[in-house]
C-alpha cells in the first residue's frame, strides 16, 4: 500500500507517480471523447511489444510530435513527414508503426463519417456500457476477451493496422469500456459510482 493509504490495482508500480497517476485519473474511466480516443488507439499501437510504461513516458513527446494526435492532420501525412518522424528520439522510431498511424488516422476519419462519432462507433462493442469485471488476483486480468475479439475484427475490415485482439483489449481497459480495477482498487467503486450517476 501507498503512503496515502489507497489501495490499488496490482499493477500498478507505487514507485512510479507518473504511473500512480495515469492509473488514478485516466486508466478504466469511461471516455467518450473522439481525439482521446484515438489517441489511445495510437498509444496502444504503439505499445505492441514494449511496456505500457514506456510508451506511457513518451505520450508528450508522441503529443508534440504528431500535432496533438489530430486525426485530420495526421492523415495527411506523406513519406516526408514520416522520415522527420523517424529522427526523433524522444518518440518510439518504428516505420511500421508510424505507417499504420497515418492509414488508422484515415480510417478513423472514415468511422467518424459513418457512424457520426468514433466514440458510438467504438462504444458498440460493449452495447454502449461498460463491462465491470472482478479482478480479486493478477491471474484474473484477461488479454482478450468476445468483444475486443469482435472489436479487432472489425478495425481490421476497415483498414485499421496494429489492432490484434490483445491491443483493443488494452484500449478498451484504458478508456473505460472495461471496468478492470480490482476489487479492492479505491478507483473502482469511484467510477462505479460515477457510472451509477452517483
Amino acid at each position: 500500500m501507498h503512503p496515502d493509504g489507497l489501495v490499488r490495482c496490482p499493477w500498478v508500480d507505487l514507485s512510479k507517480p507518473d504511473y500512480m497517476a495515469y492509473h488514478d485519473r485516466e486508466w478504466g474511466t469511461p471516455l467518450h471523447d473522439d481525439r482521446m480516443l484515438f489517441e489511445f488507439l495510437v498509444l496502444e499501437g504503439m505499445q505492441a511489444g514494449l511496456s505500457w510504461y514506456t510508451v506511457l513516458r513518451k505520450r508528450e513527446n508522441f503529443r508534440d510530435a504528431l500535432d496533438g494526435f489530430d486525426p485530420v492532420l495526421i492523415a495527411r501525412y506523406d513519406d516526408s513527414r514520416l522520415e522527420q518522424l523517424l529522427q526523433n528520439p524522444g518518440i518510439v522510431r518504428n516505420r511500421a508503426k508510424l505507417r499504420a498511424t497515418v492509414s488508422n488516422a484515415r480510417a478513423f476519419l472514415a468511422v467518424q463519417e459513418e457512424f457520426g462519432s468514433f466514440d458510438r462507433y467504438m462504444w458498440g462493442f460493449v452495447n454502449h456500457r461498460p463491462i465491470v469485471n472482478e479482478i480479486r488476483t493478477p491471474a484474473d486480468y484477461r488479454a482478450k476477451s468476445p468483444e475486443s475479439d469482435s472489436m479487432s475484427r472489425d478495425l481490421l475490415s476497415r483498414g485499421f493496422r496494429f489492432v490484434g485482439s490483445t491491443i483493443c483489449y488494452a484500449h478498451m481497459q484504458a478508456t473505460g469500456m472495461v471496468n478492470d480495477h480490482s476489487v479492492e482498487c479505491f478507483r473502482r467503486a469511484e467510477i462505479l459510482a460515477a457510472s451509477a450517476g452517483v
